[in-house]
């Protein structure tokens, strides 16, 4: 994610609302204990999600890919008291901080974590579903995609991270540059959904189930 300016990330950064102290600790944990810190959501995208979140009034909300939680919190906060956040993920170190922070969180009532591989935890939530974050490997995006599409509902959201791929999608070489590259030409052909793909840090996809 080195190919926007840092001053202008920062600026943006700046100008975004705080997400307050847990998610504050949150993040310098990830930063301490886990690899590929690099992969936090962070303060940009968060409040970005939690907005949409709102703009939707979203009650039933699927994540793909939890990492140390930092997302799944952000899209909480957004969500009423009876809403619901689905997120799922494989890795151990990963999963105990989300756990953790899902645990000191007020929101964090609203969150079932599903421990396992994606695409079967994927079958086990029920739909309609009113926004989808993917945030996980990129080989599978695709699968993911066409896994979630017939469980959002009419109008829902399908939103998904790191699409620009730091740039790498430009100049395709290795097997996640082109898994993300043929996912991106693949959404945009698909008429089921209408999409805008936006510069937010590392390439945000915004798709709206038609």
């Amino acid at each position: 994610m080195d190919f926007i300016d840092d001053k202008i990330e920062r600026y943006a950064f700046n100008h975004t609302q705080d997400e307050g102290p847990l998610l504050t600790q949150l993040k310098q944990e990830t930063h301490e204990k886990l690899e590929l810190p690099v992969m936090l959501t962070g303060r940009l995208e968060g409040r970005f999600l939690k907005l949409l979140v709102q703009i939707l009034g979203a009650k039933r909300v699927l994540e793909v890919g939890t990492f140390s939680g930092y997302s799944a919190l952000s899209m909480a906060e957004g969500l009423p008291e009876d809403g619901r956040l689905f997120t799922c993920d494989i890795d151990p170190a990963a999963i105990e901080v989300a756990k953790k922070y899902f645990h000191r969180s007020e929101h964090g009532s609203k969150i079932t974590l599903l421990e396992g591989e994606a695409l079967k935890s994927i079958e086990k939530v029920e739909g309609p579903l009113d926004m989808v974050f993917i945030d996980a490997d990129k080989a599978n995006y695709l699968n993911y995609y066409e896994a979630v599409l017939p469980k959002v509902r009419s109008g829902g959201l399908i939103v998904v991270d790191n699409v620009l791929w730091s740039g790498r999608v430009l100049d395709p070489q290795d097997e996640s540059d082109h898994a993300i590259n043929d996912f991106n030409r693949a959404v945009h052909a698909d008429d089921r959904v209408e999409g805008v793909m936006l510069t937010v840090r590392d390439g945000v996809y915004c798709l709206r189930k038609k």
